[in-house]
């Protein structure tokens, strides 16, 4: 079952501050290059303040390069370019290091005086040679070939979607929304084309539409955010406000790498299993991210926060209007149908449950940004069961929200996972 800690002391404080440190401080290898860099990758685009969407972008070209450069000296798996070639005997660590370095370095200059160190740190428990050299060599042609073959891949420049006429069930800016030409204008408007990693189109992944404003099922769905959703709510519980504020603060990129990481250690995976599975894992979250764009902008429906402002217009005699009506966080400036972070976390679970199997994990998730919070788990439904709620009791989706994402995250996922990084053999034990 999973638990979690409120002010939980000295022990809290120690595992957020661990956390908080790993980008400020040389990297220690632990037990993998692959892991320990993975901390630096997620960290390193968190403090360079990218959203959750260009966070799952930055976290898939790292891996993917890290699993391009291990693979091109392991031979495991079948590659993702296949023109990374590795001299024999070169060392997959200072690969691994090297290609994460290079990407983020690149990407990140800002952030160059910490890389750096933990640059140094890395090589420098990698034992001199030319199998050290032969190793960082083909980590940098991994990571150049991935750069050059995302320059163009549609997540720039910016667009922004400018709302329409204030009718029943479009989506209209909410507070926090910028203003574009003087105009509150939704953000990400380009994300539903940018080049997928691991799925042809996300076009292919169109969901059937939210629920008609008429409907019973859009009444109860309304009524339950409208309830246990608000600012104000004497409804939700003291554990439902957690995770709605852990999640509002935590990508799914940051608590499904952080799980895997753990796991992956915990089963005691080897480099090329750990760099294989965080490349699935970060190819699916972004994927299933530009789909859900896409169907964003395709069905361009209203939050809640305009919903209920505006019930008294949806032609619902079950649906009664507040004006006055605020969400527990703060709304995203985008269509609500479907859920982003119900997306991600399903793919990401998916690919996941594939990997290392449903339940009876160890998993402890924890954020600097809210160092009160901790949560554990031991099942992968456990932490989407959370981010369902966290949205809904957070006041800023409907749960058909939720479930629309959930069902399109599941199948991202699977067709991730089916399609790329397949073993050589194609027989391993987590084939589906």
């Amino acid at each position: 079952m999973k638990r979690m800690y409120r002010g939980a002391g000295k022990r809290t404080f120690g595992l957020c501050m661990l956390m908080a440190t790993l980008l400020f401080e040389p990297a220690v290898t632990k037990a993998d290059s692959v892991l320990d860099w993975n901390v630096i990758a997620v960290d390193t685009a968190v403090a360079n303040g990218q959203n959750p969407f260009a966070q799952a972008r930055f976290a898939a070209i790292v891996q993917v390069a890290v699993f391009e450069a291990v693979n091109a000296i392991t031979g495991d798996y079948r590659p993702y370019l296949g023109s990374i070639v590795a001299p024999h005997g070169a060392s997959a660590d200072a690969a691994a290091v090297q290609a994460s370095y290079r990407v983020l370095r690149t990407y990140f200059p800002a952030s160059a005086s910490n890389l750096d160190a933990a640059l140094a740190n890395s090589l420098a428990l990698i034992p001199d040679g030319q199998a050290k050299i032969d190793g960082i060599a083909t980590g940098d042609a991994a990571a150049m070939a991935l750069i050059a073959l995302r320059a163009n891949d549609g997540s720039s420049p910016a667009q922004f979607k400018t709302p329409g006429p204030p009718v029943p069930g479009e989506w209209q800016a909410t507070p926090s929304c910028p203003k574009v030409n003087g105009i509150a204008s939704g953000i990400a408007f380009q994300w539903q084309n940018v080049t997928p990693f691991g799925i042809r189109s996300a076009k292919e992944f169109l969901l059937g539409p939210p629920p008609a404003l008429a409907s019973n099922k859009y009444a109860k769905t309304y009524n339950e955010v409208m309830t246990v959703g608000s600012l104000d709510s004497t409804e939700r519980p003291p554990d439902r406000s957690d995770v709605a504020t852990y999640y509002a603060a935590t990508s799914p990129t940051q608590a499904f790498n952080q799980a895997a990481r753990q796991i992956a250690q915990e089963q005691r995976r080897t480099l090329s299993e750990n760099a294989r599975a965080l490349a699935v894992i970060n190819m699916a979250i972004n994927d299933s991210l530009v789909a859900a764009f896409f169907n964003k902008y395709n069905y361009n429906f209203w939050r809640p926060e305009t919903a209920i402002r505006a019930g008294d217009t949806d032609s619902n005699r079950k649906t009664d209007p507040d004006p006055d009506w605020l969400p527990f966080i703060v709304t995203p400036c985008f269509p609500s149908y479907p859920s982003n972070h119900g997306s991600a976390a399903n793919a990401a679970a998916a690919v996941m449950r594939r990997l290392y199997g449903e339940a009876g994990h160890s998993m402890t998730l924890s954020n600097p940004a809210v160092p009160t919070i901790v949560l554990q788990y031991t099942s992968f439904r456990q932490i989407t069961d959370d981010i369902s709620d966290a949205r809904v009791y957070g006041g800023i989706h409907f749960r058909t929200d939720q479930d629309a994402g959930a069902l399109l995250g599941l199948i991202v996922g699977k067709a991730v996972y089916k399609h790329n990084l397949r073993p050589v053999q194609d027989d391993d034990r987590d084939d589906d």
